[in-house]
């Protein structure tokens, strides 16, 4: 009975609305990623490179130590700082973050209208509303009609 519960429970959870949205908004934000790591890799890098004298970024690279053969003959590998590949992550995320920006600043722009609009805009009477607002006319006129002719009397 445990076990079935706890399904259950783990069924209702992930049917959630926020999950499936949270979902969905990983898968697309993975796309989005690999979009533009190759915006940034094959269009963007290539001209800046060509720029700064035909600079390859991919192969910017701090060597601390090359390769080597060791006493046996085998083959010891170097050691490198790869800067060219960190400066290239660090335009993937500044065009992530620009993006991600803008589209908060579209969000904000639209629920800002939303929120103009209903402030903007009464609320229409229910029918009920306008029903009652009738009788309650109705009731004044009645109780003012019998005070005027107590008065011409």
């Amino acid at each position: 009975m445990g076990k079935k519960s706890f399904l259950q429970e783990f069924k209702t959870f992930a049917m959630r609305g926020n999950v499936i949205d949270l979902a969905v908004g990983v898968i697309i934000g993975g796309a989005f990623n690999n979009i533009v790591s190759s915006l940034v890799a094959d269009v963007i890098m290539p001209p800046i490179g060509l720029l700064m004298g035909g600079v390859n970024f991919t192969d910017l690279k701090l060597t601390l130590k090359s390769l080597g053969v060791a006493a046996d003959g085998s083959q010891v590998a170097g050691v490198a700082i790869n800067y060219g590949n960190f400066l290239q992550a660090v335009f993937s995320f500044l065009i992530v973050a620009f993006s991600v920006f803008l589209l908060v600043k579209l969000v904000n722009r639209l629920t800002h209208k939303k929120e103009e609009e209903k402030a903007a805009a009464p609320p229409q009477p229910t029918k009920e509303e306008e029903l009652l607002t009738e009788i309650r006319d109705l009731l004044k006129q009645q109780t003012r009609q019998p005070a005027q002719e107590q008065i011409k009397s």
